[in-house]
């Protein structure tokens, strides 16, 4: 039986790069819960896409036992969670299973806006907070000033920071003794009714649907009969295990524990993350409080190249879903593309991500339309509608206004890089909102239209300020604007992803640039291809793909010219036949890429 006051359970938290996924294996490694034969870097991300990309994505777990100093036996529930802005739902989910955080700073680079906005996130779940500073076996290495950087700009105090080199191992040991001293331990009593958090969900294609759960009163055990409060599903428990990081089954879990367990789940929607579990015929009274729902940003429709796939694309979305909380789904169909799912997004990586697991990990090839965020359009009726998809606008006859979401972004940069920053969010129709200096750097705050920022302003950002700029934002509300509604024409039909929504003083610049950029990316046909951007029915801009022209007259020799011209003739005849009937492809590339504007 274990002892609640020899538990503990905390998360890292860090900005993009700053040493979270390190710092879980060397605790990994130095509590030998991995042989070393097995030990690999950032072994806690299991996905391809994450070793791909060297960043974390899912929030992922792992059970340490730990002998400290003074010879007392520790359980540790480690949560290694996401820097990345567009993951900081995951972020808040772990917290809210935790009870502390190690609060990971680079010496080198000093605190960013994803630093700050997770420190936020720890504090409003009364995290207790160790702060670590890693990376001192760099050169650049400056901890004094990191440290005063890390009171002044997050107001915590850094003067007992635990310094470390995740990468060279110094320091582990004092952090582990930091943890067991300093954390605090759960609570919750063996003795009452099962009360569980459900945390987190994913799909497995042996053991089905595996959930991970934070005890935090009575106990769980095998073939015991479950009851999920909100959706009132009841299961028998078939395994119960803890993740080391490998499933190692045990008998029961109690207070203060995190492990998971299979029940034979069928359902995927059986199992919402922050639902509370609790016995079938000894239930509890009071549900857990659960998580926020999350507030998708970016919408974008995902449609099957082959039409025959959409059952197994809803499956695979459904099971993707479980896995991950902060994606949205609904069905829609579409004139060109037929039937796929709109789906709701926190950002443009998230975006990425989600498609290239769903094209990875279910083998189906996508379209995916072009990024939008929700509008809100008041009718001259005086109702009104959220637009989600750019091709549902009604007649702007009906339209009395519109109104776009707006974020409060926080940009954290050196002061070189300065004069750049504030000339893009200018550009991006920005207004300034605050302006301080922690040091020898910028803190910029600026209240900007969502709709600017979703599709390249962070890869923008980064190239402006050579990579040292970091972003954080907030949704805010919405804002009346000029908006109108730009079509994308290609051979004069419309292709409804590739319609968006645009401030009317930058249409014509936008339709201009979008206009070149699909004239290299749609490869030369048979026959002339225009494209053509337009307004309502006004054209703004037009560029024209030349036809692909084969050598017809190349088998003749000698004779007049009235041969050749025959030829010639005939090929335009037909070109123009070609040009009626003509059907152009459009690469997958293309609807992303045209969108991702140099202006």
């Amino acid at each position: 039986m274990k002892k609640l006051a020899n538990i503990r359970n905390f998360s890292i938290v860090a900005h993009i790069d700053h040493g979270k996924s390190t710092l879980a294996d060397r605790l990994i490694q130095l509590t030998n819960t991995v042989a070393s034969r097995d030990m690999k870097e950032q072994i806690l991300d299991s996905m391809d896409i994450e070793r791909e990309r060297g960043i974390t994505i899912k929030a992922n777990t792992v059970r340490l036992n730990y002998v400290s100093k003074s010879g007392e036996e520790y359980i540790l529930n480690l949560i290694d969670t996401p820097g990345h802005v567009d993951f900081s739902y995951e972020v808040s989910r772990s917290m809210r299973a935790v009870e502390g955080s190690l609060l990971v700073v680079d010496a080198s680079q000093g605190v960013e806006a994803q630093t700050l906005a997770n420190v936020y996130t720890a504090i409003d779940a009364d995290h207790e907070i160790i702060t670590v500073l890693n990376k001192v076996d760099l050169p650049a290495a400056d901890c004094k000033r990191v440290a005063d950087q890390i009171e002044d700009v997050i107001g915590i105090d850094a003067s007992g920071a635990v310094r470390i080199s995740a990468k060279t191992g110094e320091g582990i040991e004092e952090v582990l003794e930091t943890i067991v001293h300093t954390l605090p331990c759960p609570s919750g009593n063996r003795e009452n009714p099962l009360k569980a958090l459900l945390v987190d969900s994913w799909y497995d294609p042996y053991l089905g649907v595996v959930v991970m759960i934070r005890i935090k009163d009575g106990q769980l055990k095998k073939g015991d009969k479950i009851l999920m409060m909100q959706t009132g599903a009841t299961f028998s428990v078939d395994r119960i295990a803890v993740l080391r990081p490998q499933m190692e089954n045990i008998e029961s879990l109690g207070p203060g524990e995190i492990g998971v367990f299979t029940a034979s789940i069928k359902q995927v929607r059986d199992t919402r993350v922050g639902d509370t579990i609790t016995l079938d015929r000894d239930r509890c009274i009071e549900p857990l409080a659960g998580y926020k729902p999350s507030q998708p940003v970016v919408f974008c429709g995902l449609f099957p190249v082959d039409s025959s796939e959409f059952e197994v694309l809803r499956e695979s979305i459904e099971k993707l879903a479980l896995n991950d909380a902060s994606f949205s789904f609904e069905i829609e169909s579409s004139a060109a593309l037929g039937f796929g799912f709109r789906c709701g997004f926190l950002g443009l990586l998230h975006l990425e991500v989600i498609r290239d697991r769903i094209e990875r990990e279910y083998n189906i090839e996508l379209i995916t339309t072009a990024p939008s965020v929700i509008y809100q359009i008041f009718k001259t009726d005086g109702s009104m509608i959220e637009l989600h998809n750019p091709a549902d606008m009604p007649e702007p006859v009906k339209i009395d206004h519109i109104k776009e979401p707006r974020i409060k972004a926080t940009i954290l940069v050196p002061d070189d890089f300065l004069g750049d920053v504030l000339k893009l969010c200018q550009d991006r129709r920005g207004i300034q909102i605050d302006l301080t200096y922690a040091g020898t750097r910028a803190m910029v705050v600026y209240d900007l239209p969502l709709n600017e920022v979703v599709f390249d302003f962070h890869d923008r950002l980064k190239s402006v300020t050579k990579g040292y700029a970091s972003f954080d934002y907030q949704i805010m509300d919405y804002s009346q604007d000029q908006l109108v509604k730009m079509q994308i024409l290609v051979n004069d039909e419309p292709v409804d992803a590739l319609s968006t929504m645009v401030h009317r003083a930058r249409a014509e610049v936008r339709g201009r640039l979008m206009c070149e950029k699909l004239k290299e990316l749609i490869p030369q046909h048979m026959f002339k291809v225009p494209i053509q951007a337009s307004i309502g029915g006004r054209i703004i801009a037009r560029e024209t793909i030349s036809a692909l022209r084969k050598d017809v007259t190349a088998k003749c020799y000698g004779g007049d010219m009235t041969r050749k011209r025959k030829l010639l003739d005939k090929q335009k005849a037909g070109k123009k036949r070609m040009r009626q009937f003509g059907k152009v492809e459009i690469p997958q590339e293309a609807f992303i890429k045209a969108l991702k504007t140099n202006d």
